[in-house]
């Protein structure tokens, strides 16, 4: 470019217009509730990080895990915990008064710091739906309010406690559903099979977003170097122990395949009200030395014991609540490259196929035990889903999800505003 046009540009520059920067978004004040272990839950985890990770200011109310600190900073979250809850619990009469000790805390806590300073949104994690009324001060104040339902009440309550869904209890608890869901501004549901199920009896039209519990990749993701697992070949659960999880049918399943594969191990990872039942079956079907219960890790721990499995278990019941709910260790077993074996539930022959995971007839532990000796006798068949899985998982990423959640916040927000 000759000079002289050189500075006729910068004149130019000079007397067009300066365009002013964006003004800078005022952080938010977020508040989450939600009665479970934070550092063990990656639904809660990933919510509240990917707030802070923008710049908002997140407080989560939660359970206490021995040991653990009343109150810490963990990632940029402030979680505030409130009291502990027993690892198996049984007893009805027992879950109901803890949770409604859990929600009268919740409530004097974020009403005390709402009233300190005002919070910009509540995001209630549900089970139970009745949390969303530990935020009635911001609510009244004109807060918007998120109801996650993360697992649908009424039929846990039937699947947990063995009781029909024509029972008093199960009604009353649809009842919650509604008043719960119609107290919110919006509700996020864990998947659409739910959703379809909310929206005939508790949810508006319209007032409903599914967001499904993906791995987050920077926490589920494949090391460079290669975990030592000695000559054994080791099958994985890791979760909750609850019946509908079907892990009794896992473990007689795994009983009658032993003595055929000397040099495998089965383990799983977690806590709940089965536990005990569990180990007592271990001792009934002689498998002490080969099937082993831990204790669960942080959600940050895991993806180093899953990378250390060769073959991934989900083998959980097809009654009402089994049968439509969403197991995100399935995908945590695919971002880790474990091939998994699932019960052909409802919900997950809805998102999976054949060629991302090997499933088998749900409750039948027969069937359950030739899946398993068929993928650790076929490592060609393992391979094959592993590398179906890793596409799979790639294109049902966090990263979109993150970015819809972050506009249902703006999108609630700007409507209260306004």
């Amino acid at each position: 470019m000759p000079v002289a046009e050189f500075q006729d540009s910068i004149e130019d520059e000079k007397k067009s217009p300066q365009v002013k920067p964006p003004p800078k978004r005022r952080p938010l004040r977020v508040c989450m509730v939600a009665y479970t272990f934070y550092e063990t839950d990656s639904r809660v985890m990933r919510y509240a990080e990917t707030l802070v990770q923008r710049g908002d200011q997140v407080d989560v109310f939660t359970l206490q895990k021995p040991g653990s600190r009343r109150t810490e900073t963990l990632h940029g979250v402030r979680v505030r915990r409130l009291q502990g809850r027993l690892f198996d619990e049984k007893s009805l009469r027992s879950y109901i008064w803890r949770i409604l000790l859990f929600l009268t805390r919740a409530f004097c806590q974020v009403s005390i710091r709402d009233l300190r300073q005002k919070y910009d949104i509540v995001h209630i994690h549900s089970v139970p739906d009745l949390l969303v009324f530990s935020a009635l001060l911001p609510r009244l104040r004109g807060t918007p309010l998120i109801l996650d339902i993360h697992d649908i009440l009424p039929e846990f309550y039937a699947s947990r406690f063995g009781v029909s869904e024509r029972s008093l209890g199960f009604r009353f608890l649809c009842v919650v559903e509604r008043l719960s869901a119609r107290f919110s501004s919006h509700v996020i549901i864990a998947n659409h099979t739910w959703q379809e199920r909310l929206l005939s009896r508790s949810v508006k039209p319209g007032g409903s977003t599914v967001l499904l519990n993906v791995p987050d990749r920077s926490i589920f993701r494949p090391s460079k170097k290669n975990p030592d697992t000695g000559d054994r070949f080791l099958l994985l659960y890791h979760g909750t122990l609850h019946w509908h999880q079907g892990l009794d049918l896992a473990v007689r399943a795994f009983s009658k395949i032993k003595d055929l594969v000397p040099g495998v191990d089965f383990h799983i990872y977690g806590h709940g009200p089965s536990k005990s039942d569990l180990q007592s079956l271990i001792e009934e079907l002689h498998l002490r030395d080969r099937v082993v219960l831990h204790e669960q890790i942080p959600l940050r721990e895991m993806p180093a014991v899953i990378e250390t499995a060769k073959l991934g278990i989900v083998p959980k019941r097809k009654d009402t609540f089994g049968n439509e709910a969403f197991s995100t260790k399935i995908l945590e077993f695919m971002a880790m490259g474990v091939p998994v074996i699932v019960s052909d539930t409802k919900v997950d022959r809805h998102y999976f196929n054949d060629s991302v995971v090997r499933f088998f007839r749900g409750e039948d532990e027969d069937d359950l035990a030739r899946a398993m000796l068929d993928l650790i006798e076929h490592p060609e068949k393992r391979r094959a889903l592993s590398e179906c899985a890793a596409e799979f998982v790639a294109k049902n990423d966090w990263a979109p999800k993150e970015q819809e959640y972050l506009s249902l916040v703006d999108g609630l927000l700007l409507s209260a505003a306004s």
